[in-house]
C-alpha cells in the first residue's frame, strides 16, 4: 500500500526525475545529492544515506514499499542521518563511487545501492536491497558504531576512499608493439571458455545481453573467418530471439533473463538495450543474410518508437517491470485468457509459444516464447506452415490490442542524451539493412533534438531532459555515444554538418575531460563538482565504456580529417589497456574494434559524383565494418575527397593506408578491391 500523498512531500518534489518523483512523498525527508543536503550533514554533524535506484528497478520499489514508506524507520532516518536519494541514469558519476564501495566492502553490487557516509561523503558502509529488519539493525549498528569508535571510522573511511581511487590507477604504457591479428586470435582463444555454445551468451546464469560482445565477435569472424566466433553470435541472437526476454507480441528486449535459458525476463525494458540489439540484429543480417536477424531489429524499432518515443522525436528511458505491483503481470496469460482471445486457433498458436494448460512460470501464467521448429507445429495441428505463419501473425495482432487495455508498466519518460544516441546509432543501422526511410527520418530528428534541446551555451552537452528542462551536464558516454552517432549519420547521408559537429564535441571532449598524465579520459569534466574520486570508464559491459567509444571516435575522426593527433589519442588510451583487453574477453570487446582497426587498417571508400548516393546505399547494404565511408556529390573540404570529382561521372575511390588504387565507376570492382 503507497503513503497517502497528502501525508507527506519531501525535498524530491522539486526534482524531474520520474525516479526521484517516485519518492518524493515518502515519510523519509529524502534530498537530492547536492549542496544542501551535504551542508546539512556537515553542520548537524549526521551520517548520509545515499540511496540509488533507477524508476524500473523492480527491488528499489519493494525497499520503498518495506522500509522508505514504513514512518517508523522514516523516524529513524531523519533523526539520524541525511538522506538522499540518487537516479543512477541521470548521475552515472556518484553511482560508480558507491557502486566501487560497495563492491569493495561485499564483493557484489546492484541496486537498490545503499551506501552510508560521512558527512564529506567517504563512505564507510553499504549493500544493496535490505529487508526492513536488517535495514534498520544495520542503520542503528552503524551509527552507535560511528559515535563509539571515532577512530575506527576513520580509518575504515580512509581505507575504502583509498580503494576507490586506486581502482583509477591506469598502467601507463610508455611503448607498445604493434597490432597485428594474431593479437585478436589470442583474445578470442581466452573468450571462448566463457562462451555458452549451447544456449548463447555466457554460461550462466542469469544472462545478459552483450551488444558490443557480439558485434566484435562479427567482426572477429570477418577478419579472421573464425567460424567458432560466428557461431557464438548466432546461437545468442538465435536463443534470445526465441526466449522469453524477447517480447513476442510486442517486440523489444528485457533488460536480463533470470535463468541459463533466456527464458523468465527481468521485465523492465531499458533503451540503451534495445537501441543496441537494434544495431547487433541489423549488422548480424548484413553478415549473414538471414532475414530472421533483419525482422527482429525491425519488430525492436517498432516497439520503441510505439512505446519510448516522446512527442517531441527523442525517446524516454525505460518501461518498469512491474504494473499494479506484480513483476511481469503486463506480459504474460493464462492459458485461459489465450483460449477466450484465440478461439479454435488457440491450440497451435499455445505449442507455438511454448504455453501450457497449467503455465509454464509460477502462478500458473504463461510467458510466450518459441522452444519449438515451426514446421513440427504446423505438422503436430495438421496445418501448412504457411497457414501456421497466418495464424500466429493474426494471433499476435489480438494478443497486443487486448494488451494494451491492461494497466500498463510505469514510464520513466526522462530523455538522457547517452541513450538516445545509441537509439540514433541502432535507427542508422536498421537503415542500412531495410533501406526505410522513416528510420533514417527517426534518426536525423532525434539527432536534431539535442543539437536544439540539450546544447549548453558553452557548446557542450546536457545530460538529462524533460519537459522543456535540460539538466546536468553531461558525462563523457553522452559526449562518446552522441558523437558516435553523428559519424554515422555522416556515413549514411554524406552531409558534413554531422561530421563537423562531431568534431567540435571531440575538441570539447579533449579539453574538459582528457588527462595528460595518463593519456585517457575522466567520466567527468573538469567543470563538474568534485567528488571524492574522478573515476575513468573503462571496461565494457552491457553498455561500452565511454573511453572504449571515445577512443574509436578519435580513430575515426583522426582519419576523416586527416588529425594525426586524434588516432595518437586513441591508440594512447588502447595501449593503456592492452593488456587487460587481452584476458578481459567481452569487457574489452569494444577496445577490441579499435585493437582490430589498428591490427588491419580500414579501407578508407569515397564515393563523389551525380550518383553518390545511390552507390552509398549499395555499400550500406553490406557487412563492412573495416570500412570508413565518405564522398558527395559536390566538392569538400574534406581532405580524403580533394581532387576527387570528375564532370558527370559517379567515382569510387578504394583506399588503403593512404594510397588510394585507381578509381571505378563499377561497384562490383570496388567491393572486389575490398574483399579479393
Amino acid at each position: 500500500m503507497h503513503v497517502n500523498k497528502s501525508l507527506h512531500t519531501n525535498q524530491l518534489i522539486h526534482e524531474t526525475s520520474p525516479y526521484l518523483l517516485q519518492h518524493a512523498h515518502n515519510p523519509v525527508n529524502w534530498y537530492p545529492w547536492g549542496e544542501t543536503a551535504l551542508k546539512k550533514a556537515r553542520e548537524e554533524e549526521k551520517l548520509i544515506i545515499i540511496s540509488i535506484g533507477y524508476s524500473a528497478c523492480h527491488w528499489c520499489h519493494v525497499m520503498e514499499r518495506e522500509s522508505f514508506e514504513n514512518d517508523a524507520v522514516a523516524e529513524f532516518m531523519n533523526n539520524h542521518f541525511v538522506s538522499i536519494k540518487v537516479d543512477r541514469e541521470e548521475r552515472p558519476d556518484i553511482d560508480q563511487v558507491y557502486m566501487n564501495a560497495v563492491q569493495l566492502l561485499s564483493g557484489r553490487g546492484g541496486w537498490p545501492l545503499n551506501c552510508l557516509a560521512l558527512p564529506d561523503g567517504r563512505p564507510i558502509y553499504g549493500g544493496t536491497y535490505f529487508p526492513k529488519e536488517q535495514w534498520m539493525d544495520m542503520l542503528k549498528q552503524v551509527h552507535t558504531y560511528v559515535k563509539e569508535n571515532p577512530e575506527g571510522t576513520e580509518e575504515m573511511a580512509n581505507r575504502l576512499t583509498h580503494g576507490i581511487r586506486s581502482q583509477e590507477a591506469i598502467y601507463t604504457a610508455e611503448s607498445a608493439d604493434p597490432y597485428n591479428l594474431e593479437d585478436l586470435e589470442e583474445i578470442f582463444e581466452n573468450w571462448k571458455h566463457q562462451v555458452d555454445f549451447e544456449m548463447g551468451g555466457s554460461r550462466g546464469a542469469p544472462k545478459f545481453p552483450l551488444p558490443s560482445g557480439h558485434r566484435y565477435l562479427l567482426f572477429h569472424h570477418y577478419l579472421t573467418g573464425d567460424k567458432e566466433a560466428l557461431r557464438a553470435v548466432k546461437v545468442t541472437l538465435d536463443k534470445m530471439a526465441h526466449g522469453g526476454i524477447f517480447d513476442q507480441i510486442g517486440g523489444g528486449f528485457a533488460r536480463y533473463s533470470v535463468d541459463a535459458t533466456w527464458k523468465v525476463p527481468h521485465f523492465e525494458k531499458m533503451l540503451y538495450d534495445n537501441a543496441q540489439l537494434v544495431s547487433l540484429y541489423s549488422e548480424a543480417y548484413r553478415s549473414t543474410g538471414l532475414d530472421v536477424y533483419r525482422k527482429v531489429a525491425e519488430e525492436t524499432v517498432t516497439f520503441v518508437i510505439r512505446e519510448l518515443r516522446s512527442p517531441e522525436g527523442a525517446f524516454w528511458s525505460a518501461l518498469d517491470a512491474d504494473s499494479e505491483g506484480e513483476e511481469g503481470k503486463y506480459y504474460v496469460w493464462t492459458s485461459q485468457e489465450l483460449k477466450d482471445l484465440l478461439g479454435d486457433d488457440a491450440a497451435p498458436i499455445m505449442d507455438y509459444f511454448g504455453a501450457t494448460g497449467a503455465g509454464n512460470w509460477e502462478k500458473g501464467v504463461n510467458i510466450l516464447l518459441r522452444n519449438d521448429e515451426p514446421g513440427k507445429i504446423a505438422a503436430r495441428h495438421g496445418i501448412s506452415l504457411e497457414e501456421l505463419e497466418l495464424k500466429v501473425s493474426n494471433a499476435r495482432v489480438k494478443l497486443l490490442a487486448e494488451r494494451e487495455k491492461r494497466v500498463r508498466p510505469g514510464l520513466d519518460d526522462k530523455i538522457l542524451a547517452s541513450w538516445n544516441a545509441m537509439m540514433i546509432s541502432g535507427l542508422v543501422e536498421a537503415y542500412k539493412s531495410s533501406g526505410k526511410k522513416y528510420h533514417l527520418d527517426s534518426a536525423v530528428k532525434t539527432a536534431g533534438f539535442i543539437l536544439e534541446k540539450m546544447q549548453t551555451s558553452e557548446g557542450g552537452l546536457f545530460r538529462s531532459y524533460k519537459e522543456g528542462k535540460a539538466t546536468i551536464h553531461a558525462f563523457l558516454d553522452d559526449y562518446a555515444f552522441f558523437i558516435a552517432s553523428l559519424i554515422s549519420l555522416y556515413q549514411v547521408t554524406f552531409d558534413e554538418k554531422w561530421l563537423i559537429s562531431a568534431k567540435q564535441y571531440t575538441e570539447y571532449v579533449i579539453s574538459h575531460f582528457h588527462d595528460k598524465n595518463t593519456g585517457m579520459l575522466f567520466y567527468t569534466s573538469d567543470q563538474d563538482p568534485e567528488l571524492i574520486a574522478r573515476k575513468m570508464e573503462v571496461t565494457d559491459n552491457v553498455i561500452p565504456a565511454a573511453s572504449s567509444e571515445m577512443a574509436k571516435n578519435l580513430f575515426l575522426l583522426g582519419h576523416y580529417f586527416e588529425k594525426q593527433t586524434f588516432v595518437e589519442m586513441a591508440k594512447k588510451m588502447l595501449d593503456n589497456v592492452r593488456e587487460h583487453a587481452r584476458d578481459g574477453a567481452m569487457y574489452y570487446s569494444n577496445w577490441d574494434v579499435l585493437m582490430a582497426w589498428f591490427a588491419k587498417e580500414p579501407y578508407e571508400v569515397a564515393i563523389t559524383g551525380p550518383d553518390a548516393g545511390g552507390i552509398r546505399e549499395k555499400f550500406h547494404r553490406q557487412y563492412l565494418p573495416d570500412v570508413i565511408l565518405m564522398g558527395g556529390q559536390k566538392e569538400s573540404t574534406l581532405p580524403l575527397l580533394k581532387s576527387k570529382f570528375v564532370q558527370g561521372k559517379t567515382m569510387i575511390y578504394v583506399c588503403e593506408q593512404k594510397t588510394c588504387r585507381k578509381p571505378t565507376e563499377d561497384f562490383d570492382e570496388a567491393m572486389n578491391m575490398i574483399r579479393g
